[in-house]
């Protein structure tokens, strides 16, 4: 079968305006690399089985492609393969701060009175607090922290594995999700075989140092093999379910996997 380039696309006669305003409406960056590589009419039609004519079918087209998009990446992953790491000399520093709202407005969360809450398909729903967390086995990893806006810099994480500690409280393992509730009204989801990969942290540490709140504080998810968003910091629920939690950004349009 040939396969079909670009230059053997016809574009109708008003396809200038619909393809452009299909682009501005891919306003999520995360769906920008994808999206914007297979975004002509052609492909839209190709990837979804329809021809988009108007604004609505437009719409309904970028969610088909997204939804293909997060397909695509869950059967690509793979969940033993490990992310680079990279030796102490090549940290950013600062390691940037990153948000959907100013440093400034970073929470300020009592480490004291935390209490880690685990509620869903999980058998021991006992909180726990940051001590118990700690008193854990611990890793570290030094990894690179990948922005859906383009930007990546390198960190160096420390914490309780992340498949150890669902083994620990009886999570059921072969649920669909993992959700996260945190400090700063955050919330994301990921899915089970990333929440079992080795190299999944609940992270205390940065840089060997206590988790500090620009960072996170009391904890927060690190996983190299998701891109930033997907990362919750300040976590103060944890959640097993076979429902669709959805997320912050992924509500709004942005790729649920979010596989870096």
């Amino acid at each position: 079968m040939t396969p079909i380039r670009p230059r053997d696309i016809v574009i109708p006669e008003d396809g200038a305006a619909m393809l452009a305003d299909a682009i501005k409406r891919v306003a999520q960056p995360s769906r920008r690399a994808f999206l914007q590589r297979t975004l002509t009419l052609g492909g839209l039609g190709l990837l979804t089985g329809c021809t988009p004519t108007s604004e609505e079918s437009i719409e309904r087209a970028l969610a088909a492609v997204s939804r293909f998009n997060d397909r695509a990446q869950a059967l690509l992953f793979d969940p033993t393969r490990l992310a680079p790491t990279y030796p102490d000399s090549m940290i950013t520093r600062p390691f940037p701060f990153n948000a959907y709202y100013g440093e400034d407005e970073v929470r300020v969360v009592d480490g004291d009175a935390w209490r880690l809450e685990l509620s869903g398909l999980i058998a021991d729903r006992r909180p726990w607090t940051l001590d118990a967390l700690r008193a854990l086995p611990q890793q570290s990893q030094v990894t690179r922290h990948i922005c859906v806006e383009g930007w990546s810099a390198i960190g160096k994480w420390g914490g309780v594995p992340f498949s150890h500690f669902l083994r620990r409280v009886g999570a059921d393992l072969s649920a669909k999700y993992v959700g996260f509730k945190c400090a700063d009204d955050y919330f994301t989801s990921i899915d089970m075989a990333t929440a079992l990969h080795p190299q999944t942290l609940m992270a205390l540490t940065y840089d060997g140092q206590t988790l500090p709140p620009r960072y996170g504080y009391p904890m927060k998810l690190r996983m190299p093999t998701k891109l930033g968003y997907k990362n919750p910091k300040h976590i103060q629920a944890i959640f097993v379910t076979n429902t669709y939690p959805g997320g912050y950004w992924e509500d709004q349009g942005y790729n649920w996997f979010g596989g870096s």
